[in-house]
């Protein structure tokens, strides 16, 4: 099963920070059972939505070079508030360190003005390839599959020039 918490990108800057919304819907099928009569985003997947937004922007900043973005590492992960439905997590990351293929970036989120959750962040990207070169093939499949969903998540917004 594959969560898709990131429903858009609002702000986009290649290598330096990025800012995205997920809307919660009562559609969401985990609801059903976190909580009864008191449905909320896990947390985990409130962590999930940071995380899933930090890959975009490694992403983007490498032009799509890396299949695969995992979290290595979570620091001081601070969870201040629920996310329920009819409400928007708004999630922001800034780059604090990028070393060839790990980025370290801090993350906070907020739901109607307040912090949700924050933390320390660092996610590393790879090739399957790199494992086992059998697996390019897999690697490009990845990759044109997450250039099209990118699409759909980011529109940048028209330049002052009309480009």
């Amino acid at each position: 099963m594959r969560f898709a918490l990131i429903d858009k990108i609002t702000a986009l800057e290649a290598g330096k920070r990025i800012a995205a919304a997920k809307n919660l819907t009562m559609a969401e099928e985990y609801l059903a059972d976190h909580f009864p009569g008191f449905p909320v985003m896990p947390g985990v997947l409130m962590l999930e939505s940071i995380v899933q937004t930090g890959a975009w922007l490694m992403r983007h900043t490498t032009n799509f070079e890396y299949s695969g973005v995992l979290l290595k590492e979570a620091k001081g992960l601070k969870f201040n508030n629920f996310v329920s439905p009819g409400r928007t997590l708004l999630v922001e990351l800034d780059v604090h360190r990028w070393d060839e293929n790990q980025c370290t970036l801090k993350a906070k989120s907020s739901v109607d003005g307040g912090s949700a959750v924050s933390a320390r962040i660092t996610l590393e990207q790879f090739n399957l390839r790199d494992t086992n070169p059998k697996l390019a093939g897999n690697d490009e499949r990845l990759v044109n599959e997450l250039k099209s969903q990118f699409a759909l998540l980011w529109n940048p917004p028209a330049d002052d020039a009309g480009n």
